[in-house]
């Protein structure tokens, strides 16, 4: 989906003209900002949307508080898509599905010793369940990347027989 319509999307919720008198300005901008960019200018117009305007400060400061921050605005938290590199199908696909149950285990631990010493989950604790909530979400995007992109779709070791 391309930002014009993200924005367009959003903003026929709570009408052009509405959302132009919020923000301080004029109608005929706001739908300017529905609107896909003329193809022949390399930038689009001169009324780049606001969120094509904050992709493009995030890409040159190379920042991602700018998208946390975001988040947060949002009652979310950003977790960035990993690097996915390919490697052996089967030995990838059991340690990728370890790594998770690892970092699930690990984020049980954590929660566990915070509620554990003294019935309380402290700020400090918070804080390193939070990193331990993090890591997991993080191992989990790659896993289910790594299915989307079919690394795990292509023919490989047969499973053993166990005797069957």
């Amino acid at each position: 989906m391309e930002s014009y319509e993200v924005l367009r999307d959003a903003i026929e919720r709570v009408g052009v003209k509405t959302l132009a008198a919020k923000l301080k300005l004029s109608a005929a901008l706001v739908y300017k900002w529905c609107q896909p960019p003329p193809r022949d200018e390399e930038d689009g117009s001169g009324a780049r949307n606001p969120l094509d305007r904050l992709h493009l400060v995030y890409r040159e400061t190379n920042d991602r508080g700018i998208v946390e921050w975001l988040c947060r605005k949002a009652g979310g938290y950003f977790v960035a898509n990993p690097a996915v590199e390919p490697l052996e199908r089967d030995a990838e696909l059991l340690g990728g599905t370890q790594r998770l149950v690892q970092q699930f285990s690990s984020l049980l631990g954590e929660v566990s010793r915070s509620i554990g010493n003294d019935g309380r989950i402290t700020a400090c604790e918070a804080e390193s369940i939070r990193r331990a909530w993090d890591d997991l979400k993080g191992h989990a995007e790659r896993f289910v990347v790594t299915c989307e992109r079919g690394l795990y779709d292509t023919p490989g070791t047969p499973p053993p027989d166990h005797g069957r």
